[in-house]
């Protein structure tokens, strides 16, 4: 098993596959998932002659399960420790939901020639959570509910929620792969409640409108219309018009999980903007 060690000494569990010469790609996974759930892309772009990269966020998967750490900035940190490690340059960085959080906050601080260019899929910025700031957010009480959830019976929990919301089973005439729901369990109980508990925090109430500012690589926003987890009208939009260099592809009646569901269609994309 491929791993770094932290500045903290927190071990980061990562994948690195293809040419060391040929151009990285890295992707960030949601909330409480791990770098499997990119399984489609890595063999997608793999296949293409990329070289793909994923790590499970501390707290996640097989990386170590963290009690502190669990915030954003953190996250970049680790992110950068990676990077740094692997030498990367000139990366792509694919972010999904909490993992776009994670990769706007890296790439508005990444060393110079680390990053060409940056896609948010399904992704929690510019900010979750309502506020007067932020009246179209959702309610600090939904992420209490999932708060609750997690303490409460974290397994059901990590049952019901790609049953429903997350991958649009819930929906009539949902083409529903008990596949997909029980990968999404297995991942989501591989990582520590504390970390994950933590975690629900720093996707929901971190504020990602300067990083968005500061950006200035390529970037393609890529939204569902019918994302249950991370309403559309509040990200996707928003974060493109904040972003300098920004392209928003939005996806009618696709859900959150689309980069699983709809693999067949968001991969191309993909790699048409990565070429592009």
């Amino acid at each position: 098993m491929a791993t770094i060690k932290t500045a903290d000494g927190t071990e980061i569990f990562y994948k690195d596959w293809g040419p060391k010469t040929a151009t990285p790609i890295v992707f960030h996974h949601g909330w409480p998932l791990t770098a499997d759930d990119w399984d489609s892309q890595m063999m997608y772009f793999l296949m293409q002659g990329y070289r793909v990269i994923a790590h499970d966020r501390r707290g996640h998967g097989r990386s170590t399960q963290t009690d502190t750490g669990n915030e954003m900035d953190t996250y970049a940190a680790d992110v950068a420790a990676l990077t740094d490690h692997l030498d990367l340059k000139g990366a792509i960085h694919v972010g999904h939901s909490t993992g776009g959080g994670e990769v706007a906050h890296y790439v508005a601080r990444a060393k110079p020639g680390r990053v060409a260019k940056m896609v948010l899929i399904g992704a929690v910025p510019p900010v979750m959570v309502k506020s007067e700031k932020n009246p179209g957010g959702l309610p600090i009480e939904v992420f209490d509910g999932i708060r609750a959830g997690v303490l409460a019976n974290r397994a059901q929990l990590y049952i019901d929620f790609p049953t429903g919301p997350f991958y649009g089973f819930n929906r009539p005439g949902a083409k529903i792969s008990q596949g997909i729901i029980d990968n999404w369990y297995r991942q989501g109980m591989m990582g520590g409640i504390k970390a994950h508990y933590d975690c629900i925090k720093a996707f929901s109430e971190t504020d990602f409108t300067e990083d968005l500012k500061k950006i200035t690589v390529p970037s393609l926003v890529m939204h569902g219309d019918d994302d249950q987890v991370v309403p559309y009208a509040d990200s996707g939009p928003l974060s493109a018009k904040l972003l300098k260099n920004a392209t928003l592809k939005t996806y009618k009646g696709f859900p959150h999980g689309m980069a699983t569901t709809h693999a067949d269609v968001i991969n191309p994309d993909l790699l048409a903007f990565i070429k592009g």
